[in-house]
């Protein structure tokens, strides 16, 4: 893998990073103007568990295209971290590349998301024949839905950490720098984590995970060569 970046070629916003911006902002606009009486972005594009009443196969791509209609956060923090850390891995890999590798990231994520649902929904569904939870409070739990970039994006960041674990970088409320490697592996540690508490957080710790796993096998796989300096 190349590994340096002819500063000449820089571009400060690759064409792909800009462009995926700006179909996810549009998107997200959709999201917030469009009545839900009228057409439910979120039940057709979001992506929701084989079981559900909702699911569709695209969903596993197209649900990466989609956030919150409730907090603009969740989109600018997004699109941030994808422009932080995926404009220095487009430079580096090319526009083709890059895409393919974001979209096998998210798909990646929202596999493990599926699955991570699949043991949940068990557990519901148990808990509905022992009469701990109602018809509604089942169909409601089966029928949750999964959006967001984050999956795709921490593939991003893992591809980054794992070409440039050294770099330092400034996460707040971190009051000090902190190298790539050790911004990732707490990440990692924070998703496990959530993933295995018992209490409802409202984030795809799993879906984040299984994009940084994808990200940093398909990046040890483009890159033959042993990565030393990984400590």
């Amino acid at each position: 893998m190349q590994s340096e970046i002819r500063p000449g070629r820089f571009q400060v916003l690759p064409v792909v990073i800009k462009n995926l911006i700006i179909i996810n902002a549009l998107v997200w606009l959709a999201q917030i103007t469009v009545g839900r009486d009228l057409l439910s972005i979120e039940d057709l594009f979001a992506l929701h568990h084989f079981s559900s009443v909702h699911y569709h196969f695209w969903q596993f791509i197209t649900y990466m295209f989609l956030h919150s209609s409730d907090s603009f956060f969740h989109i600018l923090f997004n699109m941030f971290a994808l422009w932080m850390f995926g404009s220095t891995l487009e430079n580096l890999w090319g526009p083709a590349k890059f895409l393919s590798f974001y979209l096998v990231c998210g798909l990646g994520a929202g596999l493990t998301q599926a699955i991570a649902l699949t043991y949940d929904i068990s557990q519901y569904n148990a808990m509905f024949e022992a009469g701990q939870l109602g018809a509604a409070e089942l169909f409601a739990l089966i029928n949750v839905s999964t959006l967001g970039a984050s999956g795709a994006v921490m593939g991003i960041f893992a591809a980054f950490a794992y070409t440039f674990p050294n770099s330092q970088m400034i996460i707040l409320p971190i009051p000090f720098p902190i190298k790539a490697k050790w911004a990732l592996l707490g990440l990692g540690i924070l998703d496990v984590l959530g993933g295995i508490s018992s209490e409802s957080t409202g984030i795809a710790h799993f879906a984040h995970l299984g994009g940084a796993a994808v990200g940093i096998i398909i990046v040890m796989i483009w890159n033959k060569r042993n990565r030393s300096d990984f400590y």
